[in-house]
């Protein structure tokens, strides 16, 4: 495994992220490959590939995947469950690809954590060809996600205020960012993205992965009380949540170049 510490606090969870939230946006590809006109042939780079399931899903369709992910253990194991796709450590404000090699970027659950988001847009601009798209998904508001009932006991369990909002959640913010940014949006929309948890434990290890044991146990009696009304009859739990998505044609060259210096 690779080796982790605090400049890569991702690897250190990668494996249990892979198992418990791999596929959980995969409601999500569907609009963004449709809309972007994802299919045989397209060379796709996808932004945050965490454990490569979406560039596996690429290979499915026929397009020629790439991924970039600034955690090492995340990029080691796409590799390895999308054999062939060219993976490598990197941040969106730093892609490390030539210029005008991609037909389309996604990045789903990955803008926001850009330090510098219009830095990072173009930097997807630079690295796709003209008439290139980028396809942009990640958490709605956090009224529309049932996650958000747990989120709210567990902050209220460490005496902090529930997380607000950020910009990109709300109606439209994702195609806010994207024109202040100087892209051309084709279509934006919002689609369920259900959670699964088989039994408690894996819900309890979903909701709390990367936690000390000592803190798993504490906390897995508020987990298991606020998801009591999201329990099915087979002893599992079914939590709707909510993604927004947008996507847009690339901007001009100049306006890129001028934002990247």
């Amino acid at each position: 495994m690779t080796t982790t510490g605090p400049d890569d606090p991702w690897s250190a969870v990668a494996d249990d992220w892979g198992r418990y939230w791999g596929t959980f946006a995969r409601p999500a590809w569907e609009p963004l490959l449709r809309t972007a006109r994802v299919g045989q042939g397209a060379r796709v780079l996808d932004v945050g590939c965490g454990t490569g399931e979406l560039l596996e899903h690429l290979q499915e369709l026929g397009a020629v995947p790439s991924g970039v992910d600034p955690a090492r253990r995340m990029a080691e194991l796409a590799r390895a469950r999308a054999v062939g796709a060219d993976v490598r450590p990197g941040d969106f404000e730093r892609l490390p690809f030539d210029d005008g090699v991609f037909d389309a970027l996604l990045a789903v659950n990955a803008l926001q954590f850009a330090e510098d988001q219009e830095h990072a847009l173009a930097e997807a601009a630079r690295v796709l060809v003209p008439g290139g798209v980028v396809g942009l998904a990640g958490w709605a508001e956090r009224a529309r996600n049932d996650l958000d009932a747990i989120n709210a006991a567990l902050a209220e369990a460490d005496d902090e205020d529930p997380p607000e909002d950020g910009p990109l959640r709300v109606e439209g913010g994702l195609a806010a960012v994207l024109r202040g940014a100087g892209w051309a949006v084709l279509d934006d929309g919002v689609v369920p993205v259900p959670w699964i948890a088989r039994n408690n434990t894996d819900l309890v290890r979903g909701i709390l992965f990367g936690e000390e044991p000592s803190t798993i146990a504490d906390l897995a009696p508020v987990v298991l009380e606020a998801a009591a009304p999201y329990r099915t009859p087979d002893g599992g739990y079914r939590l709707v949540n909510a993604f927004r998505w947008a996507v847009a044609l690339v901007p001009d060259t100049e306006r890129t170049a001028a934002v990247l210096g």
